[in-house]
């Protein structure tokens, strides 16, 4: 899948002239709005069907600052799913050797009265695809 790339604005810096830290949490979120677009399933859909995926867990390692103007891509992978939680991992980089912030999150599948959901049952397209995904990034790793 391709990495969502996101460009520093300078409403996103502080008075040090660095990105403030909430912000690499909105990037993980516009970068999984597009992973789920791009693994065809978009998060409008899941919503119409009545199924929320609220943040179970969030962590970021700051590694590097960014600052107005770069240019920051964010790759996610999927570490663990088992239908009702996934974990996300983010991979944040200004170049492809400069890595300024590594990250998870860890969601739970709703409805929207807050009762868990079995995404095997309900959506088995869609935990289908994310498996696909977690398979391709495994044999990318094991290539390497």
């Amino acid at each position: 899948m391709a990495p969502y790339s996101h460009r520093v604005q300078y409403y996103e810096t502080d008075m040090m002239g660095v990105v403030h830290h909430a912000n690499y949490i909105h990037w993980m979120e516009e970068a999984r709005i597009q992973w789920m677009d791009q693994l065809g399933f978009p998060y409008t859909a899941m919503e119409e069907k009545g199924i929320v995926s609220p943040v179970k867990a969030i962590s970021c390692e700051y590694k590097a600052p960014c600052t107005f103007g770069d240019t920051v891509s964010v790759d996610i992978s999927v570490e663990s799913f088992n239908g009702v939680v996934m974990t996300i991992r983010y991979v944040m980089r200004k170049n492809p050797d400069d890595i300024v912030c590594e990250a998870r999150s860890e969601h739970v599948f709703l409805t929207r009265e807050g009762r868990f959901v079995r995404l095997k049952r309900e959506m088995p397209e869609f935990c289908e695809a994310i498996e696909s995904s977690m398979n391709t990034a495994t044999g990318k790793e094991q290539e390497s």
